[in-house]
C-alpha cells in the first residue's frame, strides 16, 4: 500500500482533481498516477465520491501490478453517488456524478483553494443524457469561468531529451462536415495567438507550423479553394505582424507533423509549436506519438487545466488493466506550468 505524506506541506501546490465519469477508469488512474508523484511539492484534493474511490481502491489493488494510492491517506471532497455505479457503462447517472464533480472541483480553484483543476475522462454522451448538452469538459469550464472559448492544446515531452510537442486544434469536438464554416480568418487568427503565447514560454523565437484543411493543402485551388482565397493571405499577414515567429505554412496535413515524428524520437530540433484545423488532424499524430505522455491543456481560462488525452476506458474499467501515465503527466503539467 503506496501513502502520500500525512503531514501537509504548506507550501505544496493544491491542485483539484475532478475524478471523472465513475464508471470509468478516471478514479483508477488517479490513484494509480499519485504514487509515483510522492516526491513532487504536490498536494492532490480529490473531488468525487469517496466510497467510490474507496471501493476502486479495495477491489483493484489485488488485480493491479501498478500500486494504488489509499484514499483515507488522501483530502476528498466528498459528493456521494446516490447508487451504485457498474464499471463499464455511463449512464445519466455517472453523466451527472461526473458533471457535479467538474463543476465542484471548478468551483475550488475559482476560489483561490486550488492553484490548478486536473480533470478525469467523461463521457459525453452520459453528460448529455443527464441533461448537460456541453461537447465535451474544456466547453463547460469556459462557461463557468465567464470566458467566450478555451482553447485545446496538447503537450507531450520527449521521453529522449527536452522537446515538447505542442498541438494547438483551431476547432474542436464539431462534427467533420461544420469545420469549413467554423474556420475564419478571426478564429486562425485568434489560436495562432494562444499558440505563440504559449510557446514563447519556452522560447522566444518559435517555430510554428500551420496545417492546411484540405488534402495537399488544396494543391493550389485543386483540391479546395480554402487555402487560396483565405488561409494563405492570413498568414502572409500575420507573419508580417510577427517577425520574431518562424511560421510556416499551410502544410499539407499528411506531411505537417513528420518533422515532430523526428523530434520526437530525438529528443530536439523540432518546431515548438502545431496549429491543426479540426480535432482528429492533430490527434491523430499526437496519439501516435505520445498517447501516454499527451496532456489536453486549456489555455484562455482564468487557471490552469490539464487532463489525460484517453478517454473513460470503459472496455477495460473494474479490471484493474488501465495506465496512469497520461494522468501522471497530467498531474506532472498541472505543476510546471505556469499562467502566462
Amino acid at each position: 500500500m503506496n501513502r502520500l505524506s500525512t503531514t501537509p506541506d504548506i507550501n505544496a501546490r493544491r491542485i483539484a482533481i475532478s475524478v471523472g465519469d465513475p464508471a470509468g477508469i478516471g478514479a483508477e488512474v488517479t490513484l494509480k498516477a499519485l504514487p509515483r508523484l510522492h516526491h513532487l511539492n504536490l498536494h492532490p484534493v480529490l473531488v468525487g465520491c469517496r466510497r467510490h474511490l474507496k471501493e476502486c481502491f479495495l477491489r483493484l489493488s489485488p488485480l493491479s501490478t501498478e500500486p494504488l494510492i489509499d484514499p483515507e491517506t488522501l483530502e476528498i471532497i466528498d459528493l456521494p453517488l446516490q447508487e451504485t455505479v457498474p464499471a463499464g457503462e455511463g449512464t445519466a447517472i455517472s453523466g451527472q456524478a461526473s458533471f457535479r464533480w467538474l463543476t465542484v472541483a471548478t468551483e475550488r480553484v475559482l476560489s483561490g483553494d486550488c492553484q490548478a483543476l486536473v480533470t478525469a475522462p467523461i463521457a459525453k454522451h452520459a453528460w448529455h443524457a443527464a441533461g448537460h448538452r456541453y461537447p465535451g469538459q474544456t466547453e463547460r469550464l469556459a462557461e463557468m469561468c465567464g470566458v467566450a472559448e478555451a482553447s485545446m492544446l496538447f503537450t507531450a515531452r520527449s521521453p529522449h531529451g527536452p522537446w515538447r510537442l505542442n498541438t494547438l486544434l483551431a476547432t474542436t469536438h464539431l462534427p467533420l462536415a461544420q469545420v469549413p464554416g467554423a474556420l475564419n480568418p478571426g478564429r486562425v487568427t485568434a489560436k495562432l495567438e494562444v499558440l505563440r503565447q504559449f510557446c514563447q514560454r519556452f522560447n522566444p523565437t518559435p517555430q510554428l507550423l500551420v496545417a492546411g484543411l484540405n488534402p495537399h493543402a488544396g494543391e493550389a485551388g485543386a483540391l479546395g479553394d480554402e487555402e487560396v482565397s483565405w488561409l494563405i493571405p492570413l498568414l502572409e499577414r500575420w507573419r508580417s505582424q510577427h517577425p520574431e515567429v518562424d511560421l510556416i505554412g499551410p502544410l499539407p496535413p499528411d506531411t505537417c507533423w513528420l518533422s515532430a515524428a523526428e523530434a520526437w524520437h530525438r529528443g530536439s530540433g523540432g518546431p515548438d509549436g502545431y496549429l491543426a484545423l479540426y480535432h482528429d488532424q492533430g490527434l491523430i499524430p499526437v496519439k501516435l506519438l505520445a498517447f501516454d505522455a499527451a496532456v489536453n491543456t486549456s489555455l484562455g481560462l482564468p487557471f490552469l487545466r490539464t487532463s489525460p488525452d484517453h478517454g473513460t476506458g470503459f472496455s477495460i474499467a473494474g479490471q484493474g488493466l488501465a495506465r496512469p501515465e497520461s494522468m501522471q503527466a497530467a498531474l506532472e503539467t498541472a505543476l510546471e506550468l505556469r499562467p502566462a
